[in-house]
């Protein structure tokens, strides 16, 4: 078996493919190297995927687009808010945010949300919700399941809350997950619905269900994730999927 060693392998120009093994050969990648490439595509030439070179994905093939797509990742540290502005439109039907370890700098803050319809420059979409909850505390005194009308909305612009007031300690957070569907839309209003378990200031676990939609037919093109009061700490990611 014969060796080549090389830094670079190039053909003399772009847009020409450069075949490595022959038929019915084995192109290996020996444990410890490394195959880094933006672009994945198939015999036919067509692309199986994009990256950005950072980890994000951005496009995939229309075939593979069953499975959930990370689009983007927002870390939070001493923020007032974090916004989604690109990525949400007619490539997936449904987006999913899933929020990880979400600290308020303020006792008892709860993390709200809104959409735009005009690539975030407003938070200021109508819309019509209904929250409820589940909680129980640590001392195992106070168990209970209700609808909560001081936090829903009734066609309102106003921010919608996902969780309750979440302890500022360093051990006490929220994690959870909202879905819209459908943002791009110009027929229908939006659907959205959420759940987000928190440790609640006062020594609780809440179970927080949240649903409703945006009312408009106009395209949500934009996602602000905003604290009730003082700065936030913590993680949400967006994903595509369909």
């Amino acid at each position: 078996m014969s060796k080549v060693y090389t830094d670079t392998v190039t053909s003399t120009e772009a847009s020409q493919d450069l075949t490595l093994g022959g038929s019915g050969d084995n192109v290996i990648v020996t444990a410890g190297a490394t195959l880094k490439t933006n672009t994945i595509k198939d015999s036919g030439g067509n692309t199986l995927w994009t990256s950005d070179g950072s980890g994000n994905l951005s496009s995939v093939n229309a075939a593979m687009k069953g499975n959930m797509v990370l689009l983007s990742t927002q870390t939070a540290s001493n923020a007032a808010s974090v916004s989604f502005t690109s990525g949400i439109d007619n490539t997936y039907r449904l987006y999913i945010f899933k929020f990880i370890d979400l600290n308020p700098a303020t006792d008892n803050a709860c993390i709200k949300f809104n959409g735009s319809t005009d690539g975030g420059s407003n938070y200021n979409v109508t819309k019509t919700t209904t929250y409820f909850k589940a909680i129980h505390d640590e001392a195992d005194t106070t168990t209970d399941v209700y609808y909560i009308a001081s936090w829903d909305l009734a066609q309102s612009t106003a921010d919608q809350g996902i969780n309750v007031g979440t302890g500022s300690g360093s051990d006490e957070s929220s994690a959870g997950e909202l879905y819209l569907f459908n943002p791009a839309s110009t027929t229908y209003v939006k659907h959205f619905y959420s759940r987000t378990m928190t440790l609640y200031a006062y020594d609780y676990v809440t179970d927080a269900f949240v649903g409703g939609y945006f009312n408009t037919t106009s395209a949500i093109d934009a996602v602000r994730f905003i604290s009730s009061s003082g700065n936030f700490d913590g993680t949400i990611k967006m994903y595509g999927l369909g």
